[in-house]
């Protein structure tokens, strides 16, 4: 009889049978312990009716959902079972106790038992209908509907949310009139508007901004107390019967005309005239300690004390000239105190990069009437850093490639908070040749410099808003890539650059000067047998000057007050050739015609427009995360060239881009080299770069007392890189709107993330799920051909990606 074979995944491990066993106990026995007269609470659910948009239903649901109202929920589940609950089980009742047991039955993997409790269902409808006072629908009810089986108990919560009150008219009682002034001026920006929906936390944050408004105008010790409201929900349209208006109340949930209510501001005067609660203050003098530990008194008697114009400077060590200090701090003698020229100090000592913790303090002024004097309290931090970065990436034959990078930073050279950043790359590739030894196939290496200076070097005055920090940049770098047997190039660059917030959330950087020289040197057999066999390649590896000029806008929202969502975006565009080539003119004229730049330097000047844009986008929970990508990019050559230079073309794949594809191997458009060369050595490049990227995180593990997390993710990439002109050689690489979704490859995969806090270590696999080529499947689909339980089917399609930080 033949042996009946079965596939290698059906192999399982013994471990997995011992998980899947505890997960099926698990299921059936957490209600083995209870008394007879419990329940285990298994689920729990909100239900809301009302003419609610459904995102605002939604938003509500998940409020509603909280543990702060909703008291009772069901245990967490782990693979669809309360597996912490059976170990809880297994620890008190059946007393465990071995190795295996006493590391499973941990504190942390066990979780009692949720038991229902009618009570604490009656508190939570309460607390739900308090909630929905507060958000506006003053007329909501919210009842519960339990159900009982067995020893099992689940909780649905109904709730009727009727109409919204929306504001029908905003007043103001302000007895002080020079207060009143500063809330006429900054009503604009007022949280509370006619028409929208009343909401208690929009109050609560119009007193935070109407007390930080009045601050800033001077009002140093004004207080949120005295910032009262009065809201009137009395609605007399709706009542018909004035000597019994309750009666026809219901009206106010069904008329189609919505509830309304006005809202009084009263900011009242202190009972006791003598207060200082609504007095102005002014600044007397500034104490700056540039070098103060955190538990030193500003007192101590061994400060050195130094008077630079406005400022008493008193110190331990010399360690920042005084010009810098009076440049970053915005606070000035016999000024209103203000709390934005506080925040702006603050935040423009901070970007200096010079010190750890910044503290200011004021203090009253004794014998003086109200003037405050103010110590600014600096802790320097290590004034020079080294860092290291490392990026692996493996796959079929192709054994290893790697890029590593040592970084040294100097954050206060010359004592003028100028940063010094000096950069060591390297990087190479190893391939399994057809004799099974390993062979290097690519090399790489370089240094790149960084001098940035904490202010605007210029020929003339530039006048900046007081909550700008700017920089100006001065770079220098060398880069050396070599392909074994095939080129070698060498890059010389410089930059001079300027970086500049608009806000707290948008910055630029300008470079109007920016200068490369790409030296190409070919291998005599590559070059005749591939480079001269395709005039795109040839273009592409001629030595060339990239000078030019590039801006970058960068918007990034990831603070305090966007933890649940948050944006990032970055737009580049960078020209090449317009300035290089008045130069060339320039010395054309000058010889007499006989020579130019081009002839001189014995190389071509690149002339290209290239764009960047890239958008991100972060939804953040207790214990997960999602995070969005959407990258474009296009490089167009003008004047001369027809062709990117090779260093500024566009390649997808590898530890940051799409995972399932290592770098260089994928595009453009439906292209596949099948050659042996392309095999060992990939190297494809386009004009025009389409990405997206979608990744799901969540916590797996607390390590070494929360020092460290295991964090797993699983991810879908998505993209491709084409030609803008149609290649004889390269068949499907030129972009046709028509075929792109035919040409996008899709990859998925999961990883798994150690973070540190301060950096994570990456480990992620990808696997194709959609080639931008035909394989068995026309379309391209290739989930279909998966082979998991085959070695070497693993081997030839799955990619592991290991790298510092996060893809984005």
């Amino acid at each position: 009889m033949k042996k009946k074979t079965y596939p290698s995944y059906l192999n399982v491990p013994g471990a997995v049978v011992l998980l899947m066993v505890c997960l099926l106990l698990s299921a059936c026995s957490n209600t083995r312990y209870l008394q007879k007269d419990q329940s285990l609470l298994t689920k729990t659910g909100v239900e809301i009716t009302g003419k609610l948009p459904s995102t605002e239903k939604t938003d509500l649901k998940n409020d509603l959902n909280s543990r702060s109202l909703m008291l009772q929920q069901p245990n967490q589940k782990v693979l669809g079972t309360r597996l912490k609950v059976w170990l809880y089980n297994q620890k008190n009742y059946e007393k465990k106790s071995n190795w295996f047991w006493n590391l499973a039955l941990s504190e942390r993997n066990l979780q009692a038992p949720v038991i229902y409790d009618s009570l604490k269902t009656k508190e939570s409808v309460d607390r739900m209908v308090s909630y929905l006072n507060n958000q506006g629908y003053f007329y909501a009810t919210v009842g519960y509907k339990e159900q009982v089986k067995g020893q099992k108990a689940s909780v649905t919560y109904e709730v009727n949310t009727g109409k919204n009150f929306v504001i029908k008219k905003i007043t103001y009682d302000i007895p002080d009139t020079a207060i009143a002034r500063v809330v006429k001026e900054g009503e604009r920006f007022s949280l509370l508007h006619v028409n929208a929906p009343y909401k208690a936390s929009d109050l609560s944050s119009e007193r935070e901004r109407l007390m930080r408004l009045i601050r800033d105008a001077g009002y140093y010790k004004f207080n949120r107390d005295l910032i009262n409201f009065t809201v009137d929900t009395l609605n007399k349209s709706l009542f018909v019967d004035p000597l019994n208006p309750f009666e026809v109340m219901p009206s106010v949930l069904s008329a189609d005309q919505k509830p309304t209510l006005d809202v009084e501001v009263t900011i009242k005067n202190p009972e006791d005239s003598a207060n200082d609660l609504t007095k102005l203050f002014y600044i007397n003098k500034i104490y700056v300690f540039p070098d103060i530990l955190l538990q030193e008194s500003v007192n101590d008697s061994t400060f050195s004390t130094t008077n630079s114009r406005f400022l008493t400077i008193k110190y331990h060590q010399n360690i920042i000239r005084p010009r810098v200090l009076t440049r970053a701090i915005q606070l000035r003698p016999n000024a209103r105190y203000s709390t934005e020229e506080y925040n702006n100090t603050v935040n423009r000592l901070f970007d200096l990069n010079i010190w750890q913790f910044v503290n200011v303090q004021y203090r009253d002024v004794k014998d003086t009437v109200q003037k405050l004097d103010a110590y600014i309290q600096l802790t320097p931090r290590k004034k020079q850093e080294l860092s290291a970065n490392i990026d692996l990436t493996t796959g079929s034959q192709y054994f290893l490639g790697s890029s590593v990078s040592l970084g040294y930073r100097h954050f206060n050279l010359n004592r003028a908070a100028n940063e010094l950043h000096i950069t060591l790359n390297g990087g190479l590739e190893v391939i399994r040749n057809e004799e099974n030894k390993f062979e290097m196939q690519a090399q790489e290496y370089g240094i790149n410099a960084d001098l940035v200076f904490p202010r605007f070097i210029l020929p003339f005055r530039v006048r900046q808003n007081n909550r700008s920090t700017s920089k100006t940049r001065l770079s220098a770098g060398f880069n050396n890539l070599r392909r074994i047997d095939k080129f070698n190039i060498r890059t010389v660059n410089a930059a001079w650059g300027y970086e500049w917030r608009e806000s707290i959330y948008k910055s630029w950087n300008l470079k109007p000067f920016v200068l490369n020289y790409v030296g190409v040197s070919l291998n005599p057999t590559f070059k005749s047998e591939v480079v001269d066999q395709n005039p795109y390649l040839q273009r592409s590896f001629e030595p060339a000057f990239i000078g030019g000029e590039a801006v970058t806008y960068t918007f990034s929202n990831n603070d305090l007050f966007h933890k649940k969502q948050n944006t990032f975006f970055r737009a580049t565009v960078e020209e090449s050739g317009l300035w290089l080539e008045g130069v060339n003119s320039l010395v054309n004229g000058v010889t007499g015609g006989r020579e130019n730049l081009e002839t001189l330097a014995k190389v071509t000047i690149s002339q290209f427009v290239r764009l960047e844009t890239d958008y991100r986008h972060y939804w953040n929970y207790p214990k997960s995360a999602v995070a969005t990508r959407a990258y474009a990019g296009v490089g167009i050559p003008y004047g001369k060239s027809d062709v990117l230079p090779y260093v500024r073309q566009f390649t997808a794949g590898g530890p940051n881009s799409i995972r399932a594809w290592r770098l260089r191997t994928l595009g453009p458009g439906s292209f596949v080299d099948t050659t042996e060369t392309a095999q060992l050595f990939p190297d494809q490049t386009g004009d025009m770069k389409l990405e997206g990227n979608v990744e799901y995180r969540f916590d797996l593990l607390r390590l070494f007392g929360g020092s460290m997390y295991l964090k797993g993710a699983t991810f879908l990439d998505l993209g491709n890189i084409w030609m803008l002109k149609k290649d004889t050689l390269r068949a499907g690489a030129e972009f046709q709107f028509k075929n792109l979704y035919r040409q996008m490859a899709i990859g998925t995969g999961a990883g798994l993330r150690l973070d540190f806090s301060y950096f994570v270590i990456r480990l992620d696999w990808g696997i194709p799920l959609k080639k931008p080529y035909p394989t068995q499947n026309k379309s391209g689909w290739y989930i279909g051909e998966w082979m998991l339980g085959d070695s070497r089917w693993r081997r030839d399609n799955i990619i592991w990606n290991i790298a510092i930080g996060y893809p984005f």
